[in-house]
Parts: structure tokens; C-alpha cells; sequence
């Protein structure tokens, strides 16, 4: 589905990102660990288009993804939900979800769409004429997750979604992505909370200073001493 090969991306003389690959198959939940500073984010932002890498392919079910601007990328079944959530804080909730939706021209599924995730997060069907700006940090992580799922993405880029909240709600968070990817929808996930990102995953890439470290399953890495002292306390 997702296959990233040989990227580099560059801040300026800085190469941030130095020569990775990896796939993220259709249905998988895939997950990049590592340390702040490693390039997770720095990937997220380059498979969405937000940054256009120096070299290397990033593909959509082989469709080359480099040279087409994130309006587009977004239409074409890949939407992210960005470290720190980043919504509409002067909007409402249903505003901010139909802001979602912008891209879509099955205009008539919208509203089942809506109801589903009304389903995935209650709270915010509780709140959808409130503001995002008056939500609590983890209203607003699912306000952000809702919105992304209203584009009806095949695969979801999810950065940080943990970043923040109570261990209730991280929980919380972490389910909901099990649902969602139950539902059909490809998973990729960036998280410094690797314990229970191994736990769902796949399969995992450990991330240091650009590079790509460690492979595997997820419950392999979770196993890996390496991974354990430095990302599981172990």
C-alpha cells in the first residue's frame, strides 16, 4: 500500500531523514519509535506532502506521492493527524469535522461517516456545538483522529496521538485505534510511548538520528534488549 524507498529529506544543510525505506501493508497497524529529534515527525510531514523530500520515492498503492501537493494526497486516501492535534479552535466541534470532509464528493455518505465517529467518540457528540478551543487535551486528540477519519482515509498517519494525556485516556486512545484499524483502515503510527505502540502494532522500524535501526513484528521488538533499554525502561 505505503512503500517509502531511500528517503532523504534535508532542513536547509541538515539532513534530517538519511536514506530510509520501509511498507506499511494494507490492514497492518506499522509503528515508528525512537527518541525526540530521531525524524518520525520529520517522515509523517514528508508522506503527506508537507515537506518534499531531497530524494527518494514515497508511494500510494504505486502512485508516486513526491510531486503531488497534500490537498491531493489527501483525496486520494491518506490522511494525517498531526502531533499536538492542531484544530480549529475558534470552530465547533461539527464545524471542525465537516472541515474533515472537504475533499470527499460522495457528499451523501458524509453524515454516516459522522455518525460513526460520533461512535469511535461520544464526547464529542456531546459537545459538537462547543468550540475545539474549550476542550480538554484529550477531546481534542479525538476531535483531530474524527476529522482525519471524515476524509474516509484508507491509511491513517497518526503522530504522537498519546502526547500528553492520562493513562486513562491514553488507553482510551490506543483502543480506538485498534478499532479503526478493525474497520479497514490502514495504520501508521508515530509514538514516543513505545510499550503500548509495540503492543498494537504489526509490525515496527525503530528510528535513530535518520535512520532506520531495528525491524520487525512488533512483538519482536517489544522482546528486542535494545529496545527494551533504551525505549521500555528495561
Amino acid at each position: 500500500m505505503l512503500k517509502i524507498t531511500d528517503l532523504k529529506v534535508s532542513y536547509g544543510m541538515i539532513e534530517a531523514i538519511k536514506g530510509i525505506s520501509f511498507e506499511v501493508n494494507d490492514g497492518e497497524i506499522v509503528t515508528l519509535i525512537g527518541a525526540n529529534g530521531a525524524g518520525k515527525t520529520t517522515t509523517m510531514h514528508a508522506i503527506s506532502g508537507l515537506l518534499k523530500p531531497a530524494s527518494g520515492s514515497i508511494t500510494l498503492d504505486g502512485t508516486e506521492l513526491t510531486k503531488i501537493p497534500p490537498h491531493r494526497i489527501v483525496a486520494m486516501g491518506l490522511a494525517q493527524v498531526p502531533e499536538g492535534r492542531r484544530v480549529f479552535a475558534e470552530q465547533t466541534v461539527q464545524e471542525n469535522l465537516s472541515l474533515g470532509a472537504y475533499s470527499r464528493k460522495d457528499k451523501e455518505k458524509i453524515a454516516d461517516d459522522l455518525d460513526y465517529v460520533f461512535s469511535l467518540f461520544p464526547r464529542l457528540k456531546e459537545r459538537s456545538s462547543q468550540t475545539a478551543g474549550t476542550l480538554s487535551g484529550g477531546e481534542q486528540q479525538m476531535l483531530a483522529m474524527g476529522r482525519a477519519l471524515m476524509a474516509k482515509p484508507d491509511i491513517l498517519l497518526l503522530d504522537e496521538p498519546s502526547m500528553g494525556l492520562s493513562p486513562l485516556l491514553v488507553s482510551e486512545i490506543f483502543h480506538i485505534i485498534e478499532e479503526i484499524n478493525k474497520k479497514g483502515t490502514t495504520v501508521l503510527l508515530v509514538e514516543q510511548n513505545a510499550k503500548r505502540a509495540l503492543a498494537i502494532a504489526n509490525r515496527a522500524y525503530v528510528l535513530e538520528t535518520g535512520y532506520i535501526t531495528l525491524s520487525g513484528t512488533g512483538e519482536e521488538l517489544a522482546k528486542d534488549e535494545r529496545v527494551q533499554k533504551a525505549y521500555l525502561g528495561g
